[in-house]
């Protein structure tokens, strides 16, 4: 069965790493000179950042900012496991070592694969098995953390506030635009019907299988939030006759 919707656990190539911990570099958030224990280097210049395609920047900035959500535990798990300060990773690659550092706890801490069409980067390479090597040590940092702040897992160390902005996020309604380079909207209304979706005014009027047209373009249809990984794994978003906004 075809799926667009598939969690990548495997890792990423190297670049992705490398985009997202110059990302990273610009955005985390600074502590205060008597309090920081963790030294990010000079972030002076502009980082320049060479996409491979759109996939790879879309996954660059999802992995930073999911870094710096987590900068404060990811810090800590570093701190209580030993593993940071090391001598052989300078300042300039913590960024680095914190983008990797989510990426391994994300994946269970599991080995990542291998992508064979890109060339590794040596800081990367360096950085992933430092990691690698103390996965062990910190998997029980994690765990310490988790026992300390009672926290079910990661995510209940998100502060309240982006906590409720991603709820809130997430039951908005979603838009699709029709590829008409592909299908016209009269098959892609006739598809969803045989799919069981009812077509209603607005999307004040959403129950679970409904879907609305937008209101002033004519090629893009709402649907609720409930819907979105049933659809997305839909003919119709595999063949790119619907698109994601």
């Amino acid at each position: 069965k075809r799926t667009v919707t598939l969690i990548e656990k495997d890792g990423y190539p190297d670049s992705v790493y490398l985009n997202a911990a110059k990302i990273f570099q610009g955005i985390h958030t600074e502590k205060s000179k008597d309090t920081v224990l963790v030294r990010y280097g000079s972030d002076s210049e502009s980082p320049v950042l060479a996409f491979k395609d759109e996939h790879s920047r879309r996954v660059s900035y999802e992995l930073a900012f999911s870094a710096l959500k987590y900068q404060d535990l990811l810090e800590e798990i570093l701190l209580d496991s030993g593993v940071y300060p090391c001598q052989s990773i300078p300042d300039e690659l913590t960024s680095l070592l914190v983008v990797m550092l989510y990426d391994l706890q994300d994946r269970k801490f599991e080995a990542r694969k291998t992508f064979d069409e890109e060339e590794p980067v040596e800081e990367v390479q360096e950085v992933g098995h430092y990691l690698y090597c103390y996965k062990t040590k910190l998997a029980a940092a994690l765990a310490r953390c988790r026992i300390k702040y009672d926290a079910l897992s990661i995510e209940h160390f998100v502060p309240e506030t982006i906590w409720k902005q991603e709820q809130r996020a997430s039951a908005l309604p979603f838009c699709v635009w029709i590829n008409t380079f592909k299908i016209s909207l009269e098959d892609v209304i006739s598809n969803l019907e045989t799919k069981g979706l009812t077509k209603v005014e607005s999307v004040s009027d959403f129950d679970h299988y409904t879907y609305a047209m937008d209101q002033h373009c004519h090629d893009v249809l709402v649907f609720p939030s409930s819907l979105k990984e049933e659809l997305l794994n839909l003919d119709l978003f595999a063949d790119f006759k619907l698109l994601l906004q």
